[in-house]
C-alpha cells in the first residue's frame, strides 16, 4: 500500500471520527483527544501489518546460492512478453524501430 492512499484514508478515518465523537460528546477537548488516540491506534495497526508482511516474506538466503545474476527462463520470457505488449502500445510513434 502506498503512503499517499494510506494517509488519505487516514485523515478520512480521522475526519469522520472526530465529527461523530464530538456530535456524541459535544467537547472539543474530549474529541481532540479521543481523535488523537484514534490516529495512535491506527498508526500502530499499519506498522503491525507491515510488519507482519515484512516477516512473512520467504527468505531464499540458502536456496539461491550461487545463482545471483542469473535469469531464469521463465524470467527471461516473461520479460520478453512484456517488452512485446510495450511496444505494441497504439497510436505511439517510435524514432526507432528494431
Amino acid at each position: 500500500m502506498s503512503f499517499l492512499l494510506f494517509f488519505r484514508g487516514l485523515i478520512a478515518v480521522l475526519v469522520v471520527f472526530g465529527v461523530v465523537t464530538y456530535l456524541m460528546t459535544h467537547s472539543i477537548w474530549t474529541t481532540l483527544v479521543q481523535t488523537a488516540i484514534c490516529a495512535v491506534l491506527i498508526q500502530l495497526g499499519y506498522f503491525a501489518a507491515v510488519l507482519y508482511m515484512v516477516r512473512r516474506t520467504p527468505r531464499d538466503e540458502g536456496k539461491n546460492a550461487g545463482s545471483e545474476g542469473k535469469v531464469s527462463p521463465s524470467q527471461g520470457l516473461l520479460s520478453r512478453e512484456r517488452l512485446e505488449r510495450k511496444a505494441s502500445v497504439p497510436n505511439v510513434n517510435r524514432s526507432r524501430q528494431p
